[in-house]
């Protein structure tokens, strides 16, 4: 998802270089394992692993976080985290408190955490982040520290899943996001079955068709003022239901389309009333580009690339220049800026004489660079960053050979130059040589320098 799924910060995140999460919760994360020991050594080195992609890919299970951690030998060690679940009485307790109020479900699945609903979860007794003591680590490494710094590196990895998607912390606690999101429909059935009127009681004004109203609206349409008989959304109402009936058959959509494209306008309509205009302006492409960034199906995905009439390759750049770097990253994928010389100087400057004040190992190697614009390359590594109007380093590899070489968006942007150069190079590493072109020369009809 983009950038921009990012709840209010109650307690500020730690900016910087040196910063792991980007929400409230996730720093949570990150502040109960610090509180976890006073090992500041253990946890500064596990903090250079995490920064330097020692940590293979985290699986998330009831209860466990797990994933192998480079060291000084040459194999990984096993690392894991663990976590106590909830009990049914407590999960109870915390769906109820999800369904309480309107719109704690659509932040969950907007990728935001509601601070009220922990507060309130917490106040009933259930512990959805965790407490310092809860978080209990585990590793094959002969370290006897607690925690080791590879699971230190672990934890401080983990941080930028929970900021992605806040679902992982309820699958720590036990339950999946499936699981949780089906139990949340089957409340709101049953309380629709309860609560619903029947026959002479029901209410006459059944509102407007949803096709009618939009073929019709020319700007001055305006929606009729709901009837007495409709309830007005108030802060103690239920969160709306998912959807619960099928297209008939036939229909060009699934029941899973359209629970995806009412998720996205429910979002599009809290970022409107919370001032976010920016799609107010989004042409066609920038619009098709979005859905196929939020995680549409495949078959969507192929519609949109047809509907926009680019090659598939173009597209799927674009898209995922979205997901790593949001509108900006677009701009910083399609067009060559002209940035300010002395943030350029700077970044040089800061790649080929990198800061290690806190760790003697915390490097990324003085990389030969060559500079083109808004453009950083290291053209032995197959690696480029490039400075975004956002003024983030947004990092590239580059994928395929020969003709077919480009150079593709590889990892989030940051403000800091070191950290994108050593995601691009993460990136190469976990993408192998067969499909980077690291020793190749920028061919004809590539991507640009």
């Amino acid at each position: 998802m983009t950038p921009a799924r990012r709840a209010p910060s109650r307690t500020a995140p730690r900016t910087g270089s040196r910063a792991f999460a980007a929400t409230w919760w996730g720093q949570a994360w990150v502040d109960a394992l610090e509180a976890s020991t006073l090992d500041a050594g253990r946890l500064s080195r596990g903090r250079t692993y995490a920064r330097k992609g020692m940590v293979g890919p985290v699986t998330a299970a009831p209860g466990v976080l797990r994933a192998e951690v480079e060291g000084s030998n040459p194999w990984p060690y096993d690392a894991a985290v663990h976590l106590r679940v909830l009990t049914d009485a407590q999960w109870d307790t915390l769906l109820d408190a999800i369904a309480a109020r309107a719109g704690r479900t659509a932040a969950l699945l907007d990728g935001e955490m509601p601070a009220d609903l922990v507060d309130d979860a917490r106040a009933s007794g259930v512990p959805l982040l965790p407490e310092p003591a809860e978080l209990d680590p585990e590793c094959s490494c002969p370290d006897w520290g607690y925690p080791c710094k590879h699971a230190a590196a672990l934890c401080y990895a983990t941080a930028a899943h929970l900021d992605d998607d806040p679902f992982w912390l309820f699958t720590l606690r036990g339950r999946t996001k499936d699981s949780v999101l089906a139990a949340l429909r089957a409340r709101r059935q049953a309380h629709t079955d309860a609560t619903s009127p029947t026959g002479d009681d029901a209410p006459c004004d059944q509102g407007v068709p949803a096709h009618d109203a939009f073929t019709s609206w020319n700007g001055a349409f305006t929606p009729p003022a709901p009837s007495m008989a409709q309830s007005v959304p108030g802060e103690g109402d239920t969160a709306p239901a998912p959807l619960t009936t099928t297209p008939p058959p036939g229909a060009p959509i699934t029941l899973d389309d359209l629970e995806a494209l009412t998720r996205d306008t429910a979002q599009r309509a809290r970022r409107l009333t919370a001032g976010h205009t920016a799609s107010l302006t989004a042409t066609p492409l920038d619009d098709a580009v979005r859905l196929a960034a939020s995680g549409i199906s495949e078959e969507w995905f192929h519609r949109l690339v047809r509907a926009t009439g680019l090659p598939p390759l173009d597209f799927a750049h674009l898209v995922r220049a979205l997901r790593h770097g949001g509108p900006a990253g677009i701009t910083t994928a399609r067009t060559p800026l002209t940035p300010d010389p002395a943030a350029m100087a700077a970044a040089r400057t800061a790649l080929t004489e990198p800061d290690n004040t806190e760790n003697p190992d915390d490097t990324c190697g003085s990389p030969r660079l060559r500079a083109w614009r808004n453009r950083l390359t290291a053209d032995d590594e197959g690696v480029q960053i490039r400075l975004g109007p956002d003024n983030r380093w947004h990092p590239y590899l580059r994928e395929g050979r020969g003709a077919s070489a480009a150079w593709w968006p590889c990892a989030p942007a940051t403000a800091d130059p070191t950290a994108a150069l050593l995601a691009a190079r993460t990136a190469v590493a976990d993408a192998g040589p067969a499909t980077t072109g690291a020793a190749s020369a920028s061919p004809p009809g590539s991507s640009g320098p």
